[in-house]
């Protein structure tokens, strides 16, 4: 029995897929059936963000949110808004503060220069393109999807190898942004620094953390309160996707990593 196939998984329905660009590698769970992703949306919204950039409807630097923040700021979670609120707490750039309001400025500003529905313009662009057929857009841009494991697998595939998105955009979205900056990871504590990507968290020397030991310091993605995360190790063309029913907790932060490190060794 593999490593992967020994650690225990909830007795909640859940579902976990490792895949490399070219399919799954490693399964366990409920694979089709759809959970909510909760803010692993934000890699959604951002993939759509990122579309519009390339097709220069967007321009990262170009204002977007409070007084000196532009689509960038935004999209690192750097414009110095609240978690849910659009009021400031800290200028721009200064500090790293998730959030959730961050991203529903975004995807209305996304919604302006492309004259289309945010929901729609996601539709359009990403997950009719990539095949997404159980994923749908509920509400908020920053934490409304729901899908099943199947499907984000595909996408993480698609931040392996991308096709919709140009592979210089995917590269300046994976590398940090705004170098330095502090700040709090939900449910993991201050880290300094708090690297992100233009809306990717990027793992670099953080601890404690959501993902492996053996994940490597280039390792970009997220999780989600609903239980829920996706990574993407470039340096071993990997990606691992997790879903299920039992909301974040101390649970997650003690089984995902075990996971990711399991995955790892037996694939590495």
């Amino acid at each position: 029995m593999s490593a992967f196939e020994q650690v225990a998984l909830p007795t909640v329905p859940h579902a976990v897929v490792v895949t490399e660009a070219d399919g799954t590698r490693l399964a366990r769970g409920a694979r089709a059936q759809s959970f909510p992703w909760a803010s692993v949306t934000k890699l959604l919204t951002a993939t759509a963000t990122l579309v519009a950039v390339s097709r220069h409807l967007v321009d990262l630097d170009e204002p977007a949110g409070p007084e000196g923040s532009t689509v960038r700021h935004l999209l690192a979670h750097a414009s110095g808004v609240g978690m849910d609120s659009p009021e400031p707490l800290s200028a721009p750039g200064r500090r790293r503060i998730y959030s959730n309001a961050g991203f529903e400025i975004l995807a209305r500003h996304v919604a302006e220069a492309t004259g289309t529905d945010f929901a729609d313009w996601l539709e359009q662009t990403v997950l009719v393109p990539l095949g997404l057929s159980s994923v749908v857009l509920e509400g908020s841009p920053a934490h409304g999807a729901r899908g099943n494991a199947e499907d984000l697998a595909a996408f993480a595939r698609e931040l392996l190898d991308p096709q919709v998105l140009p592979p210089g955009v995917l590269a300046e979205a994976t590398t940090v942004q705004f170098p330095g900056l502090t700040g709090v990871l939900p449910g993991f504590g201050r880290q300094d620094p708090n690297d992100w990507g233009l809306g990717f968290e990027i793992r670099g020397g953080k601890t404690p953390h959501w993902t492996g030991t053996r994940n490597s310091p280039a390792t970009f993605g997220h999780f989600g309160q609903s239980g829920s995360f996706l990574w993407v190790d470039p340096q071993v063309h990997l990606a691992a996707v997790y879903l299920g029913a039992e909301p974040f907790g101390p649970w997650a932060a003690d089984l995902w990593p075990r996971l990711s490190d399991a995955a790892l060794s037996d694939l590495r």
